[in-house]
């Protein structure tokens, strides 16, 4: 059974300012290879590779899931050191990586 994908307010905000179209953040929950665990928030990431502002970015989703809804509570674009620093810290723990 497919879980039904909820938009917080916070993301359908965040996608408006930032000019993000409103399949991506559902495509990135879906597709991601990439998976972490935020130790601050508590949430869920899941980070993929989408076009962004005419370049290729990673983009993060943070989210929350439940037995039968995912609930993407925001968006961002996120650049490498930034994700590195992140792992470093402590801040994101890696659940899952699939591509070599």
């Amino acid at each position: 059974m497919k879980k039904e994908i909820i938009y917080s307010s916070h993301l359908i905000f965040r996608m408006k300012i930032r000019e993000i179209g409103e399949d991506l953040p559902k495509r990135i929950y879906e597709k991601s290879d990439e998976r972490y665990f935020d130790t601050k928030t508590g949430y869920s990431v899941a980070i993929d590779e989408a076009f962004y502002k005419d370049k290729l970015r990673e983009m993060a989703v943070a989210y929350e899931e439940a037995v039968n809804e995912v609930r993407i509570i925001t968006i961002h674009p996120i650049k490498p050191y930034e994700k590195i620093n992140k792992i470093k810290s402590g801040e994101i723990i890696l659940i899952q990586c699939l591509h070599q």
